[in-house]
């Protein structure tokens, strides 16, 4: 009995259930090139914010991605001494409150290498960060290979990664794997491949410690180096591709 018990609740754990929601917004990537309705495209340095606030290296521009055979291919380069990439926002175009939000993407390897999949709070321009608040559904560093991070960030943890899970995935760099969130107004769960990794559920809801009742925009893009990804780079990795194949919207 208490075996079976077990296997119900690995079962319960282990399913995300988007099926109970119905989609709402898809990208699948199979125009010629980004839909400029949905997508904006961030050029720079990141400048006054120089590094785009985590001390990173790459330039990023709108040449360093391609859309091929219905994924989304992000390539980051090394050329001479500088270091280029894209990065990409549905800002202002396609911004969701709660919801079953997944992407299935494919991971670039290498030491200092740092692509993600994540969202900012809308208001972003009117409060700053941190206290828009920020869901890291995806984040990758190639300096601790087999790992994901699933992190949020706000005003109550003064922008640090306090609130956070770390998973080891043996096969997480093979092929493509699913990330995802199902956000309600009382948590957030986040799931790899359809397994529960965290889940952020904080008693005391106050705009401090969850700004998480108002949209948020999707933001897809490959860093490089940095506090988190670097500091060092091995540019003998140079190019890697982190290829997005979709994402779905459910609520």
């Amino acid at each position: 009995m208490k075996s079976y018990l077990f296997l119900i609740l690995i079962t319960t754990l282990s399913f995300a259930q988007p099926k109970s929601k119905k989609l709402v917004w898809e990208e699948d990537f199979k125009t010629k090139e980004l839909n400029n309705k949905n997508w904006n495209i961030e050029l720079g340095d990141g400048c006054p914010n120089c590094g785009w606030g985590n001390n990173e290296r790459q330039l990023y521009t709108n040449e360093n991605h391609t859309l091929v055979n219905g994924k989304l291919v992000i390539t980051a380069k090394k050329e001479g001494d500088k270091y280029s990439s894209t990065r990409i926002t549905t800002k202002g175009k396609k911004e969701f409150q709660y919801g079953y939000i997944e992407a299935k993407a494919k991971l670039p390897i290498g030491h200092g290498i740092w692509p993600a999949f994540w969202m900012l709070g809308a208001n972003i321009d009117q409060v700053g960060w941190p206290k828009c608040g920020e869901i890291d559904i995806l984040e990758y560093v190639g300096k601790e290979p087999k790992m994901v991070f699933t992190s949020l960030h706000t005003q109550d943890s003064h922008g640090n990664t306090v609130n956070t899970k770390k998973t080891s995935i043996d096969n997480i760099e093979e092929g493509y794997h699913l990330y995802a969130i199902d956000w309600t107004k009382e948590k957030i769960d986040f799931f790899v491949d359809n397994t529960l990794v965290y889940t952020f559920n904080p008693i005391n809801k106050t705009e401090a410690i969850w700004p998480y009742n108002q949209p948020f925009y999707l933001i897809i893009n490959m860093a490089i180096g940095g506090s988190f990804g670097g500091p060092e780079v091995d540019d003998t990795i140079f190019p890697q591709d982190f290829c997005i194949d979709y994402i779905k919207v459910y609520q």
